[in-house]
């Protein structure tokens, strides 16, 4: 009996609240915040639709001290489907002042990715036939990189996290699974508004490109009340609407989440998607921020 699968995944781990998160698609954020920064996330996506995608991410990121080195380790966890896919990254990122105000980064980014598909959740009735094995593939390397310009209140980005299109193949050498390139591009800005100093605006975008995908367009706007409070929305085009909510429990430690409600027919068979994270930050060890940061 002769059994093929194409399989099509979703590509790079998404994200509605990614200006918190930069360094897992761009790695010359890596020490940017000037703190030894600790973040973590869990993402449920299209909650009641079965097989719907779910993410974890657990990075570490830090400036080195007397250099303009930044160094960050990060691992993350995608289930879609019968697959299982886990990413440990590394990135090491160089930073040049520009002007008084401004500073330009550059990134680059190792991976090592390993892949899993589960061939009995796509086949249930074949459970031990010896023709539907999973797919355990090795290690498979990858390499990436990225620009950043930045200062406190604003940043724009470039970065390709993965240069080297991956696929896996069965036992006929038959591509079942590839990762394509993605192509990163964002930008943000911090908004002092006239007359009320206890708030701040910011308007952020993030567009991603992918061969033989749409364009992906993410735009957003957040306030932050008193360096504390922060809500905002999102829109991903053509694809959904988003709102967010994160709070500054101390200097340190900061807790965000997002909802996101499907525009498309897909709404019809989920209740939305749920994303919570916390960071970290180790502020004694270095020159404290002056005021908190919006990413």
């Amino acid at each position: 009996m002769f059994f093929t699968v194409v399989c099509s995944a979703q590509q790079d781990s998404q994200y509605t609240q990614y200006m918190y998160n930069t360094i897992a698609i761009n790695p010359a954020y890596a020490g940017s915040r000037g703190v030894l920064s600790v973040f973590g996330l869990y993402r449920t996506q299209w909650v009641g639709l079965d097989g719907a995608p779910k993410t974890s991410t657990f990075s570490v990121n830090t400036p080195l001290n007397n250099s303009n080195l930044g160094l960050g380790v990060s691992l993350v966890n995608d289930k879609i489907g019968p697959t299982n896919e886990n990413t440990l990254s590394a990135d090491l990122s160089y930073t040049i002042p520009t002007s008084e105000t401004y500073k330009l980064s550059f990134g680059i980014k190792a991976t090592a990715n390993l892949f899993n598909l589960d061939m009995n959740k796509l086949n249930p009735e074949n459970q031990g036939d010896p023709q539907f094995q999973d797919l355990n593939n090795k290690i498979t390397p990858n390499i990436g990189a990225g620009v950043y310009w930045h200062s406190d209140k604003a940043y724009v980005g470039l970065s390709v996290p993965n240069f080297i299109e991956t696929k896996r193949f069965d036992d006929n050498d038959t591509a079942i699974f590839k990762d394509k390139i993605n192509y990163y591009f964002m930008a943000g800005y911090v908004f002092n508004l006239d007359h009320l100093e206890y708030i701040k605006f910011k308007p952020a975008l993030l567009t991603k490109m992918v061969e033989g995908a749409p364009l992906q367009v993410d735009v957003s706007g957040n306030f932050m009340f008193n360096d504390k409070f922060v809500i905002g929305l999102a829109y991903r085009w053509s694809a959904s609407v988003s709102a967010m909510a994160g709070f500054q429990v101390s200097d340190g430690l900061y807790i965000g989440y997002g909802y996101d409600h499907e525009t498309t027919n897909l709404r019809k068979y989920n209740s939305g998607s749920h994303e919570v994270f916390l960071r970290f930050e180790f502020l004694k060890n270095y020159n404290k921020m002056t005021s908190p940061r919006f990413f």
